[in-house]
């Protein structure tokens, strides 16, 4: 491929989105540069405050936890008060949570700030994502979704390696600088990004129709979008794993600390050099087809870690493979959320969607410390392999046909093409004003006449 088909393939990926979206995805990347207190909390709590390594897995712990409760919490506030006040809430929540962690020593103060701090770090991710849905054309919400996890990983990426570089001016000067960069994302949001939250619908008699109340209950009487959630959860336990049980794995081989550095490090590099790539080869491509590839990868990749013998070389090869499973399924799953809500369901649906991420960083790295000071390491990574070919398989014969009659939408959409079937008569309805979204039914879970569209 020549330096000039590689420019114009870049450009196609970042073009043709809204402006209010590259604010967005600044603040992404400001926010994530400066993420230091989960990089090198574990660090700071056995090193510096000479806490067990027990108690430091615990903290983190804790900050899956927070998210648990985070996410719905953000996914309600999203839809209540709206998408910008939401994110600059819990941004600067956040901000102070770093701060404080710069200043309290006591075993309990550390604990309760990194809960409070998982909370809010969760809180936001429900109203990111629906402000995406909300400003960006249901034909690139995908797209869009892949350029703001590059974002997110690029600054991480940065805050790693700066964050190495400037540990000699102490962990709590990390956590102050954390805290001043979430404040400057906050502030991004607040002056330059605008609300996006839908307005009210009105019939055509120009009075305001009453939207059907959606609960947390309700969303999960969704059952295509409950089914979804079920299958993330799963592929989540997997991605999830390898955080936990590698290291433990290296070490069990002998393999040194550096060595799995050098190995782990590999997942940013791949996500920050081939996000685009990835992206542009996987658009408009079967949503289904990239859910179930992206399990299949997940499990061959963490699967064969029990296969890598001593081999640095070996351990990267299996990060390469579920590094890019990583790369396919976080865009694909999040537009697919993103088109089973309801516009005025949005963060609900992103928040308990969410729910399942923080579901996955509390239990599995639980299970995998468990499983591989247990049974060991092997027995882990085949119950990675065996769960994510379980994701796989449910994905293909849960969501197949709703995931394949919505790609079909958009293709017709695109071509300019004009159907009289029962899935175009229910996208129609979802634009005629006055559409009321009875609970329990999103675009995703429509009359069994109908059918339930997905979109990627």
């Amino acid at each position: 491929m020549s330096i000039d088909s590689l420019r114009r393939s870049a450009s196609a990926t970042v073009s043709g989105l809204p402006q209010g979206f590259w604010w967005l995805w600044l603040s992404t990347l400001v926010n994530r540069t400066g993420a230091f207190v989960l990089t090198f909390l574990s660090l700071y709590l056995t090193v510096e405050l000479g806490h067990s390594a027990w108690f430091a897995g615990l903290v983190v712990a804790l900050h899956g936890l927070g998210g648990v409760a985070g996410s719905p919490l953000g996914g309600a506030l999203t839809d209540r008060w709206g998408r910008r006040p939401t994110m600059v809430t819990m941004h600067l929540a956040a901000a102070a949570s770093a701060a404080a962690l710069a200043v309290v020593t006591s075993a309990w103060a550390i604990a309760t700030v990194v809960l409070l701090m998982g909370v809010a770090m969760q809180a936001v991710r429900p109203s990111i994502n629906a402000t995406i849905a909300d400003m960006v054309p249901a034909h690139d919400v995908r797209r869009a979704y892949a350029l703001n996890y590059w974002a997110l990983n690029l600054g991480f990426a940065i805050a790693s390696i700066g964050g190495g570089a400037a540990i000699f001016l102490g962990y709590r000067t990390l956590f102050v600088v954390d805290a001043v960069a979430t404040t400057l994302c906050a502030l991004i949001v607040f002056l330059r990004l605008p609300e996006t939250r839908p307005e009210a619908r009105t019939d055509k008699a120009g009075k305001p129709v009453v939207e059907a109340k959606v609960s947390m209950l309700t969303v999960l009487r969704d059952a295509p979008f409950r089914t979804l959630v079920l299958l993330n959860l799963f592929v989540c336990l997997v991605f999830t794993a390898p955080w936990i049980g590698l290291p433990l794995t290296m070490a069990d081989k002998g393999l040194s600390p550096s060595s799995y550095g050098v190995v782990i490090a590999v997942n940013g590099i791949v996500i920050v050099g081939f996000q685009l790539l990835v992206n542009k080869v996987t658009d408009k491509r079967s949503p289904v087809l990239l859910l179930t590839l992206s399990s299949l990868l997940f499990a061959l990749g963490t699967g064969a870690t029990a296969l890598a013998g001593s081999s640095v070389v070996a351990f990267a090869a299996t990060v390469v493979v579920w590094t890019v499973g990583e790369m396919i399924h976080v865009p694909t799953n999040a537009a697919a959320t993103a088109r089973l809500a309801p516009e005025h369901a949005r963060g609900r649906y992103q928040g308990v969607m969410g729910m399942s991420w923080a579901v996955a960083g509390f239990v599995a790295p639980i299970g995998a410390g468990a499983i591989v000071g247990g049974p060991g390491p092997n027995v882990l990574w085949a119950a990675t392999f065996a769960i994510g070919v379980l994701a796989a398989v449910g994905y293909t014969v849960r969501l197949r046909k709703t995931l394949d009659d919505d790609i079909d939408i958009d293709r017709d959409a695109d071509s300019g093409i004009s159907t009289d079937s029962g899935v175009d008569a229910v996208i129609d309805a979802a634009v005629e004003p006055g559409l009321v979204v009875e609970p329990g039914k999103g675009l995703g879970d429509v009359d069994p006449a109908g059918k339930s569209p997905v979109t990627a």
